[in-house]
């Protein structure tokens, strides 16, 4: 390589990512993998077009250059034979109101000629003099108006030479037909006899009136169940609230305006009363109360929120009345960030869907040759006709690749819808095989497997005065300073009962804090606070406060007047479900490994807690450090996992093969990740990756039998072993198996 392509070709690739946008473009007319690699196929002739279709949701997410228009991606799908229409951002969902009620009327009217058509075919006894004209007259409208469709596609399709799933159908029922219809044409005396078993003649009606039949009852079932598994996302998408009590002065006075959410501004101030939802994300003003955040994380357990807090749109405001400050509105809230995460990654493709993708565009043409080989076969070997066309349109019938097409899209809608109702968001369907393969886990200490905030562990009486007064006197004068340590002993003291008024009160960043508290001057902090104003800990005392820190807490010495009375300890509290949740993760086969920022005390005692190895945690590490954690864990042949919710864990994040965000942390970290739990428990990590890995699983499950299925099928049917009537079932009956394995993944974590 020379020097000129080294400094060039990268200038090239950041030139070409930065004018390079995405289009969602709503394709209609699709109705396998064969138009799905059709169009991908062609919009990617476009220069510079990246392309991912999506079956079920029938949208393609397109990855343009600026050079490209949405026009010419419109007029490249609309001459490939489909329908296609841009999506704006602020389109509601399409809903195709027509489609489903025009395929039920089919589905009817096939269903009702097809019944006496099938009778009068089969069973001798219901048959009458010139029954085959009865049964071509009843046939006819199921072939043509109800089978439109089938007919239709293969025409467009044909038109551009090429073939799909619908040029299977439309030839075999059509072959049987008109293949029937010259027979009786050719002997009109053929059907005069009554009572004749299906050995006895060559028509063919009813194959082709029950397949059309068949087919059509297999696209409505899948319908409905590609529907079901796409309502996640649009129910996701409804939580939102649709109007904010808005407060306005108005002459002076501050009133409440109902606007629509769609109205609000960052830095609007509204009223959200007990029960209601919150408009948008922001933060509180002013109230307390505990909100429900179940509906998108999980979680069922409220969490309590007051002034300064964050808050999340669509939540629900369980009690007290809450005045909230608008910091996010429209598609940059946590909502619609969801929304948007949940549908890339249906529209998305795994590398195992695209396998299947390179297989479907090339099975057309090979079932169409098999079809031509089989009737030459039968005919050279047995010289029957009526053999030989029999077997040859029973593969066409059994090889529609339905199955095929449906097994991955609607396993990965499914999954991922089911995981936005849970609080998990998968990014992209490559992170689904990401999750098979990773064999260890990297958790961020603080706010992954603990709270993130400091609590009081104990309180060491170290003269006459009780812990109880220890705790009383440092609460007080501890009440008057922000700093995180300060807050958690005020919380405990005034927890374990009232605190008296501090006075006289002064602080040092750092060093601790001094005030006056029923006549006595009380000092609390670091040890060079104590000694700055002359207090002097024995040795004695000085043993137990080290003895406190070694132990990876942190030590807080209280003085009264001029000698010391005692310690107070804290830690950072362990979630309650931190053990178990990583007791969950080895269960699946993952490796836990500690990361922190924190001393090596401090890990220790975390890790010994939650059931982490001693050599499997990593004090100390800066961001940076992290990074060169988890390459080293890579180069030693681990596949590496790391969840985190910091600023500082982005890069760590990045870094893995595996990122998950949890969603309490923040935007850089998400941004960062492959995977977000919205919540803040470690439960959920596990609960992620065990829903992504039976996504994979239902996927793998639905390629091995649709695959299975037509290797299978098209040799028995080759053979003349399967009637073209079962063959149209079994082909209908694979569709809809593979559709409802996918729908077992919305009772998962139920």
């Amino acid at each position: 390589m020379t020097a000129g392509r080294t400094t060039e070709q990268p200038r090239a690739q950041d030139l070409s990512m930065q004018e390079q946008r995405v289009v969602e473009l709503s394709i209609q007319g699709m109705t396998c993998a064969s138009c799905v690699g059709r169009v991908e196929r062609k919009l990617g002739k476009l220069p510079g077009v990246e392309a991912s279709v999506n079956l079920p949701l029938e949208r393609a997410v397109v990855r343009v250059p600026a050079s490209v228009s949405d026009a010419d991606l419109v007029d490249t799908v609309v001459r490939t034979g489909y329908g296609a229409s841009v999506v704006h951002p602020e389109d509601a969902p399409a809903d195709d109101a027509g489609a489903a009620p025009r395929l039920a009327a089919r589905l009817d009217v096939a269903a009702v000629l097809s019944l006496p058509v099938l009778l009068i075919s089969m069973v001798p006894a219901l048959q009458f003099p010139g029954w085959g004209w009865v049964v071509l007259v009843l046939s006819l409208p199921v072939v043509t108006w109800s089978a439109w469709p089938f007919h239709r596609a293969a025409a467009l399709n044909a038109r551009h030479l090429s073939s799909t799933m619908d040029t299977l159908v439309s030839i075999g029922v059509s072959a049987a037909f008109l293949f029937s219809a010259w027979q009786l044409l050719a002997d009109p005396s053929m059907t005069q006899h009554v009572g004749m078993s299906m050995t006895e003649h060559s028509l063919y009606f009813e194959v082709a009136a029950v397949v059309v039949t068949f087919l059509l009852l297999g696209r409505s079932l899948e319908a409905s169940a590609k529907q079901r598994a796409g309502n996640a996302l649009t129910s996701l998408l409804g939580l939102g609230a649709k109007e904010a009590r808005v407060l306005r002065t108005v002459d002076g006075e501050r009133t409440e305006v109902t606007l629509p959410v769609g109205t609000l501004i960052p830095g609007d101030e509204f009223l959200v009363r007990p029960g209601e939802k919150i408009a948008t994300d922001g933060v509180v003003v002013d109230g307390h109360s505990a909100v429900d955040t179940a509906l998108l994380t999980g979680e069922s357990v409220p969490v309590e929120v007051g002034v300064g807090d964050a808050v999340t749109g669509a939540t629900i405001n369980t009690s007290g009345r809450l005045v909230v400050r608008a910091t996010r509105v429209g598609s940059d809230t946590v909502l619609s960030s969801m929304g948007r995460l949940v549908s890339d990654a249906q529209s998305g493709k795994a590398r195992i869907a695209r396998l299947a993708d390179r297989i479907s565009a090339v099975f057309v043409p090979v079932v169409l040759g098999i079809a031509v080989v089989t009737f030459l076969l039968w005919m050279l070997l047995s010289g029957d006709l009526d053999a030989a066309f029999t077997a040859s349109v029973t593969v066409l019938v059994i090889a529609c690749p339905c199955a095929l097409g449906l097994a991955t899209p609607t396993a990965l809608l499914t999954g991922t819808g089911r995981g936005a109702q849970l609080g998990i968001l998968i990014r992209g369907p490559q992170v689904l095989e990401d999750t098979r393969t990773v064999d260890t886990i990297v958790l961020d200490k603080t706010g992954t497997v603990t709270t993130g905030v400091m609590a009081v562990d104990d309180v060491v009486p170290l003269s006459g005065t009780s812990a109880a007064e220890v705790l009383r006197l440092a609460g007080a004068v501890e009440a008057a300073s922000e700093h995180p340590i300060a807050q958690a002993v005020t919380r405990r003291a005034v927890r374990d009962g009232r605190i008296p008024t501090a006075a006289d009160f002064t602080s040092a960043p750092g060093g601790g804090v001094r005030a006056r508290v029923d006549g006595a001057v009380v000092t609390a902090g670091r040890t060079g606070w104590l000694e700055q104003h002359g207090i002097r800990p024995t040795s004695d005392q000085a043993d137990a406060f080290d003895a406190a820190e070694n132990s990876g807490r942190t030590a807080v010495w209280v003085a009264l007047d001029d000698a010391v009375a005692g310690v107070i300890t804290l830690a950072d509290t362990l979630k309650d479900d931190s053990r178990e949740a990583i007791g969950r993760l080895r269960g699946l086969g993952l490796r836990p490994v500690l990361l922190t920022g924190d001393n090596a005390a401090v890990a220790r005692q975390v890790a010994a807690a939650v059931g982490i190895d001693a050599q499997d945690v990593h004090a100390g590490v800066s961001p940076e450090g992290k990074v060169e954690v988890i390459r080293a864990l890579q180069d030693a042949g681990s596949t590496v996992a790391m969840a985190g919710d910091g600023v500082n864990d982005a890069a760590a994040l990045a870094r893995a093969d595996l990122g998950i965000a949890m969603g309490s942390g923040t935007d850089v970290a998400i941004e960062a990740a492959d995977l977000t739990v919205m919540g803040n428990s470690l439960e959920q990590v596990a609960r992620a990756i065990e829903l992504s890995r039976r996504t994979l699983g239902t996927i793998r499950a639905n390629l091995f039998w649709a695959f299975l299925y037509n290797a299978v099928g098209i040799p028995v049917a080759a053979l003349g072993l399967l009637n073209p009537m079962l063959a149209g079932g079994a082909m209908a009956a694979s569709s809809v198996l593979v559709v409802l394995n996918s729908l077992r993944l919305r009772n998962f974590g139920a």
